[in-house]
C-alpha cells in the first residue's frame, strides 16, 4: 500500500500527471499493478518512502495483451524488438521519486508535508546522495528482473534522463518519435545485458 500512497504523492499531488479526483482514497494505482512487481527505496533514519519504481510484466509468451508503451506511443523501430520473448519482456513504469528526495537545503516545500524542523532529519551527505537515488531504482529493477526472468526493458522516459543514464554508460534504444504522454517522453528499449556491461 505504501507503493500507491508514493506514487499518489509524486503522480497526483507533486506533478499532476495523474487527476487527485480519480484516486479519492489517496492511493494511485492502476490496471496493470495486477500482473506488475514493485520496489520501494525508504530513508532509514526518518522511515520515509523516498522512490518507487515497477515492472509491468507480460502476461505470458503468447499474450496479446499490450504494454502500456505500446498503447501510447508510435513504434517504428520494430527490427529492435524481433528478438524479444515476450515472456522476458517487461515494462520500466512508475518510476518516481519524492519531492522531498529532490530538494537541496533551504528548499523544502510544505506541498509534500516537509516543515523548517525537517532540515535535521537529512545531513549534508545525504543531500550530496539524493541525486543517486535514480541509480538505485535502476539496481532495484535489476533485481526484479533477475528474479523475474526478464531479459530486455521497455521504458517511456524524458530526454532529461536519457541523458543522465547515457552519461553513466547506460543506453537505451528509442524504437520511436516523443510521445506526450505525462510529458516529451522517448519510448525506448534495453536489453538487461547490455545495460549491465
Amino acid at each position: 500500500i505504501e507503493v500507491y500512497k508514493l506514487r499518489y504523492q509524486v503522480y497526483c499531488i507533486e506533478t499532476g500527471f495523474e487527476s487527485p479526483d480519480r484516486h479519492a482514497d489517496g492511493l494511485e494505482f492502476d490496471e496493470y499493478d495486477e500482473y506488475s512487481i514493485h520496489y520501494l527505496i525508504r530513508h532509514r533514519q526518518s522511515k520515509v518512502y523516498a522512490a518507487t519504481t515497477r515492472l509491468i510484466l507480460s502476461k505470458g509468451s503468447n499474450s496479446s495483451d499490450f504494454f502500456p508503451i505500446e498503447k501510447h506511443c508510435l513504434i517504428n523501430e520494430l527490427d529492435l524488438l524481433v528478438n524479444m520473448p515476450r515472456a522476458e519482456l517487461a515494462e520500466v513504469s512508475r518510476f518516481c521519486v519524492s519531492k522531498e528526495f529532490k530538494r537541496r537545503k533551504k528548499e523544502y516545500g510544505t506541498l509534500t508535508g516537509i516543515g523548517q524542523e525537517s532540515e535535521n532529519i537529512f545531513t549534508d551527505n545525504e543531500r550530496r546522495v539524493f541525486p543517486h537515488i535514480t541509480i538505485a531504482l535502476i539496481a532495484c529493477l535489476i533485481k526484479m528482473s533477475n528474479k523475474n526472468n526478464i531479459h530486455y526493458w521497455y521504458a517511456v522516459m524524458e530526454p532529461a534522463l536519457l541523458r543522465f543514464l547515457s552519461a553513466l554508460g547506460i543506453h537505451f534504444k528509442n524504437i520511436g518519435p516523443l510521445s506526450d504522454y505525462h510529458g516529451k517522453r522517448q519510448p525506448c528499449v534495453i536489453k538487461v545485458a547490455d545495460l549491465l556491461a
